[in-house]
């Protein structure tokens, strides 16, 4: 199956990062998000990309194509203009940079992947958030379902310590940061079946999360696989942070390939 992944937002709660890169390229431990998300996909042996770019798409090009030179260690003969090459990293990628235009939407942008994609299932997810979701355990689960989507819900924590008072004003209990509520919330690391890109109308101001998917529920076609484990978007620069605390001290959750 091919993975999708939506490339082309503004990211504008990301400051000045973003005014120089688009969202997915914004670094954690040296490495774009992009990579790491990508790195959690191969590891479970999808390796064939097709990145949905549009806000300085570029920059994302420029990374892949210079990416086998830039992670090499290199010697330069400027006498002979000879170039060689030594400890190399490389992936065992296959990359389809798609530039969907600067301002479509998520769903604009899922839909002019239809050629690539063809009559095949395939993964999607957004190009910032990690976790350490088993996707091999997601595609099983959807394969059960019957389903034309799946999509991964996710628990968020809440943002407070909550109380637990009674009518005197005693407090019983304190809890720090519990769940919000029972709330689930899309975390993307969707599967999709071909067909759901006929919920996706034409234009460029579609959003996936809008029409496709209410519709896709409506119809019963619409499914949860709840995860328990680690997520965690990039919305904003506190986000960066924690996401390179972790990475810094080892404790990335995400990292689960070796």
């Amino acid at each position: 199956m091919k993975v999708l992944i939506l490339a082309g937002g503004l990211g504008t709660r990301l400051g000045e990062e973003t005014s120089i890169r688009p969202k997915p390229m914004v670094g954690i431990g040296g490495f774009p998000i992009l990579w790491h998300i990508m790195k959690i996909y191969s590891h479970y042996g999808f390796n064939e990309f097709v990145v949905l770019t549009g806000y300085k798409q570029e920059v994302i090009k420029n990374y892949f194509v210079n990416y086998y030179m830039t992670n090499s260690d290199v010697t330069v003969d400027l006498s002979t203009n000879d170039v060689t090459v030594h400890r190399t990293i490389s992936e065992p990628w296959k990359i389809n940079l798609l530039y969907t235009g600067r301002d479509a939407l998520t769903g604009s942008r899922i839909k002019k992947a239809k050629k690539y994609v063809g009559d095949e299932p395939f993964l999607l997810t957004y190009g910032d958030g990690v976790s350490d979701v088993n996707i091999a355990e997601l595609v099983k689960f959807h394969k059960g379902s019957g389903k034309l989507c799946t999509l991964t819900a996710y628990q968020p924590e809440g943002r407070f310590g909550a109380l637990d008072i009674n009518s005197q004003g005693d407090i019983s209990a304190f809890k720090e940061k519990p769940k919000e509520g029972g709330s689930w919330i899309n975390a993307g690391f969707f599967v999709c079946e071909p067909k759901v890109f006929d919920y996706i109308p034409d234009g460029e101001l579609v959003t996936w999360e809008q029409e496709p998917l209410k519709h896709l529920a409506m119809d019963g076609e619409l499914n949860a696989y709840r995860h328990h484990g680690f997520w965690h978007p990039m919305d904003m620069l506190k986000d960066k942070n924690d996401l390179n605390k972790l990475w810094k001290e080892d404790k990335a959750p995400w990292k689960v390939w070796k």
